[in-house]
Parts: C-alpha cells; sequence; structure tokens
C-alpha cells in the first residue's frame, strides 16, 4: 500500500530515473524493471502510478518539456520587459541549448521521444506544442526585424535547434550548450543581414 503523500515524490524519482535510463541507454527499449531500480522502488509500484512504460515515457517527455519552457520564460524575463526583439531572439536561442536542457540524458531523451511521437498520439501532440511554441516564441522577435521573411527564418531556425540536439546524440563527451547557441546565433545573423535566399 503506497503512503500517503509519497506519489508526488515517487513519480518525479520514476520521471527523472526514465529520463536518466533512455538517456544512459540511448532507446526507448529500457524496462519498467530497470527505471523502478534506478527509482529504489519495485515495478510493480512504478506500474501503478503510471500504468504502463508509454505513461511514464509521456511523463518525463512532459517533465523535459516543462523545464524547457521554464528555461525560456526566465531567459525571457531577464530582459526585463525591454522591447528589443534581437534580444528576445537571442535569449530564447540561448536558453534552448542552457544546461537544465541540453545534458546528456535529456538530450537522449529528446531523440527518444521525436521517435516516439511517430507512434504515440499523447508524445505526438505534446511535441506540436513544443514546436508551436518555439516557432511563436521565434516569431515575436523576428517579426520586427525580417517582415515578411520571418515565417521562413523561424522554420529554418527551429530546424537547426532540434538538428543540433540530433547531433549531439552521436558525440561523445558532455554536451558543449554554448558551441551549439553561438551555431545557431551565427545563422540567425546570417540570415537577418539578409544572407539567406
Amino acid at each position: 500500500m503506497p503512503k500517503l503523500g509519497m506519489e508526488p515524490i515517487r513519480k518525479a524519482a520514476l520521471v527523472k530515473a526514465t529520463i536518466v535510463e533512455i538517456g544512459r541507454t540511448g532507446t526507448l527499449d529500457v524496462t519498467v524493471s530497470q527505471i523502478a531500480k534506478r527509482a529504489g522502488m519495485s515495478s510493480a509500484l512504478a506500474h501503478h502510478y503510471f500504468g504502463s512504460k508509454e505513461g511514464m515515457f509521456v511523463a518525463a517527455m512532459r517533465h523535459v518539456l516543462t523545464l524547457y519552457g521554464a528555461e525560456v520564460r526566465g531567459a525571457l524575463a531577464a530582459l526585463h520587459g525591454r522591447d528589443d526583439p534581437l534580444a528576445r531572439l537571442r535569449a530564447v536561442v540561448t536558453a534552448s541549448f542552457g544546461p537544465g536542457n541540453f545534458r546528456r540524458e535529456a538530450v537522449g531523451a529528446w531523440l527518444n521521444f521525436w521517435v516516439m511521437a511517430q507512434t504515440q498520439p499523447e508524445a505526438r501532440r505534446l511535441l506540436a506544442i513544443y514546436q508551436r511554441r518555439l516557432r511563436s516564441n521565434l516569431l515575436a522577435g523576428l517579426r520586427p526585424l525580417a517582415g515578411a521573411r520571418a515565417e521562413r527564418i523561424a522554420e529554418g531556425l527551429g530546424a537547426l535547434i532540434d538538428g543540433l540536439y540530433l547531433r549531439e546524440v552521436l558525440k561523445s563527451g558532455p554536451p558543449d550548450g554554448v558551441a551549439a547557441a553561438a551555431m545557431a546565433l551565427d545563422h540567425l545573423d546570417s540570415e537577418l543581414k539578409g544572407g539567406g535566399p
């Protein structure tokens, strides 16, 4: 029988363990037993809280997206309401590669969430929400700077951000969020100078 008040703590531990295990193995082929063991509890308790392995994966994806959203909101709040579209764009791009998001296990989890979204409707829905929010944040800064070209630049910059996550999975060593952000910002600067078609 689960102890009262422990459910949120145990669910959080299972979500964290899910992200770590997916990142460690680089695949969704982890078992509930592996996840539960990492979280220090039984498989039965993990099933009790989430119903299935897919339920745990979706909860982990929701958690990663929540952290990402918080990092972006924090970066935008640091602008203190300044009406500076370029600073807004730089904040969104830099937050996308912040240490809370661009760490080995989170990068591995992102890759697997993209795979899961191809077959799991809830994962597809969460990924679509992320893509809409990223696009909206980019467009808010791009419209005053690029006018009619804003939509195309936002699509390209969003694809580059996602692509940098995908490429990171193949590298060894800790992810370099500073270098990834610099590459995306260089692309943004080039597009804003009219370097793109």
